[in-house]
C-alpha cells in the first residue's frame, strides 16, 4: 500500500498491510527542539532547524528522517495571519501574540509559559471592544490551494492540515487557567459569551481555511485538553451543556466542507467524554495518554470505543521512552499493537511530543519495532 492508502484504510476501520506511523504530521506527534536536535545529531544529519510553534518549541521534522522512521503523513501548515495591533515583542525571551496573550521563556524553561491574559479582568461588554484577530484574511492561505494539491497529487503521503482550532484553550489563554474554570462553574453568562465570539472565529477559520483546501486533504487537526492525569478538567455535565454545543457546530462546520477526518487532540483522562466526541463527531482520538488513569487500558478503549474511533498515539512518553530500556521501549510497542491495531482504526504515535529527556536509540527503537511487529494480520505475543 501507499502511505495515504494505509491511513485511509486504518481511519477505515479496515486492515491495511502495516499499522500507520505519525511522527512529525502534527504539533502532538513530532518532538520538543531539543529532543529533536539530539536525534540529528545521533543519525548523523545536519539541518537548520524548523519549528511548528515558537511558543511550544514544537519542531517541524525533516523529510529524511521522517522517511527514516516510515513516517505515513506529511503535514499543512497554515501561513501566518495579518500583523496584530496586540503583537509586540517585548525582550529576547517574551512577546505579546496576536490574541494579546502574553508569553515568556524563562531561565531553564523547555518552551515560552503564559504570563499575561488579555481578558482577564474583562466583562461581557468588554468582548465587543476586544481587537479579534481577522481569521477571514487572504494571507492565512496564501499558496496553500497549490501546496495542498502538490501533496495531494504528487506525493504518497497522507496529507494532515494543522488546524490550529480550539475553543476551550482559547478561555485558558485569554482569561488564565483558573478564572477561566471559574467563568464555567460560576458564571455561565460570561462563559458562554466568550465561547460564542471563539467559535465564531474558529467557523470563519474553517471557512477560510477548507475553501482553500478541503479537496485536498485527508485529516484536518483540532486541539481542546480536556483532560487531568486523574480525569476530565471540567466536569461531564459542563462539557455537555457549555462546550459541546461548540464543538458539535464547528466539527459540522468542517464536515460541510471536506471530506477529511477530525483529529482530535486532548491530553489526560478524558474516558467519561469519549462518548460525546463520538457524539460530535471527533473520528482520532490523540494522543491517548496511557499514563493517565483511565486512559493506560487501551484494550477496554479498542473495545469500548473502537468501532467508532481510531486511536492515534499510546506509547507512553512519560516513563518508558524516557527512563525504559530499548527493551521495555519494544514491549510497549507491542502492548499497544496488540490492544489497538487488530482490525484496524490505530495509527502509531508517540503519547504528544517526545521529550529531551527520551535517548535517541529509544526513538529508534520505538519506530523500528512498531514496523518489526505491524505488519498485518496482528500476531504479538
Amino acid at each position: 500500500m501507499t502511505p495515504r492508502e494505509r491511513v485511509l484504510c486504518a481511519l477505515n476501520h479496515e486492515e491495511p498491510d502495516r499499522v500507520p506511523i505519525f511522527f512529525g504530521t502534527s504539533s502532538s506527534t513530532t518532538m520538543l527542539a531539543p529532543a529533536y536536535e539530539n536525534l540529528k545529531a545521533y543519525l548523523g544529519i545536519r539541518r537548520p532547524l524548523r519549528l511548528f510553534s515558537k511558543t511550544f518549541q514544537y519542531a517541524q521534522l525533516d523529510e529524511e528522517v521522517m522517511d527514516r522512521f516510515g513516517c505515513d503523513g506529511r503535514p499543512l501548515s497554515p501561513r501566518p495571519g495579518p500583523a496584530s495591533p496586540l503583537r509586540r515583542e517585548i525582550s529576547a525571551t517574551a512577546f505579546v501574540d496576536d490574541w494579546g496573550v502574553t508569553w515568556e521563556k524563562k531561565p531553564g524553561s523547555l518552551y515560552y509559559e503564559m504570563t499575561g491574559h488579555p481578558l482577564r479582568e474583562a466583562t461581557v461588554e468588554d468582548l465587543d471592544r476586544f481587537p479579534w484577530p481577522d481569521m477571514t484574511h487572504p494571507a492565512r492561505v496564501e499558496g496553500l490551494a497549490w501546496e495542498a494539491r502538490h501533496l495531494r497529487e504528487h506525493t504518497p503521503f497522507a496529507v494532515v492540515a494543522l488546524g490550529y482550532m480550539q475553543i476551550v484553550e482559547w478561555g485558558q489563554l485569554l482569561r488564565g487557567m483558573d478564572q477561566w474554570l471559574m467563568d464555567l462553574a460560576g458564571d455561565p453568562e460570561f462563559a458562554h459569551a466568550l465561547l460564542r465570539k471563539v467559535t465564531d472565529l474558529m467557523l470563519d477559520w474553517a471557512r477560510t481555511y477548507l475553501a482553500a483546501v478541503g479537496p485536498y486533504i485527508d485529516l484536518i487537526t483540532f486541539s481542546d485538553d480536556l483532560g487531568t492525569q486523574t480525569g476530565p478538567m471540567l466536569s461531564p455535565d459542563i462539557y455537555r451543556r457549555i462546550i459541546k454545543p461548540c464543538h458539535a457546530e464547528l466539527f459540522a462546520a468542517i464536515r460541510e466542507r471536506t471530506r477529511a477526518k477530525i483529529f482530535f487532540h486532548s491530553c489526560g483522562d478524558v474516558y467519561p467524554l469519549i462518548p460525546d466526541l463520538i457524539d460530535v463527531g471527533v473520528d482520532v482520538l490523540n494522543p491517548v495518554q496511557v499514563s493517565a488513569n483511565r486512559m493506560a487500558d487501551t484494550a477496554r478503549l479498542k473495545r469500548e470505543f473502537g468501532k467508532h474511533l481510531t486511536f492515534c498515539g499510546g506509547i507512553d512518553t512519560h516513563r518508558v521512552l524516557p527512563r525504559g530500556t530499548t527493551g521495555e521501549v519494544r514491549a510497549e510497542v507491542r502492548r499497544r499493537i496488540r490492544d489497538l491495531a487488530p482490525g484496524g482504526g490505530y495509527i502509531a504515535a508517540a503519547v504528544h511530543c517526545i521529550q529531551p529527556d527520551v535517548p535517541p536509540e529509544n526513538v529508534v527503537a520505538m519506530f523500528d519495532e512498531i514496523r518489526r511487529v505491524g505488519t498485518y494480520p496482528i500476531s504479538v505475543e
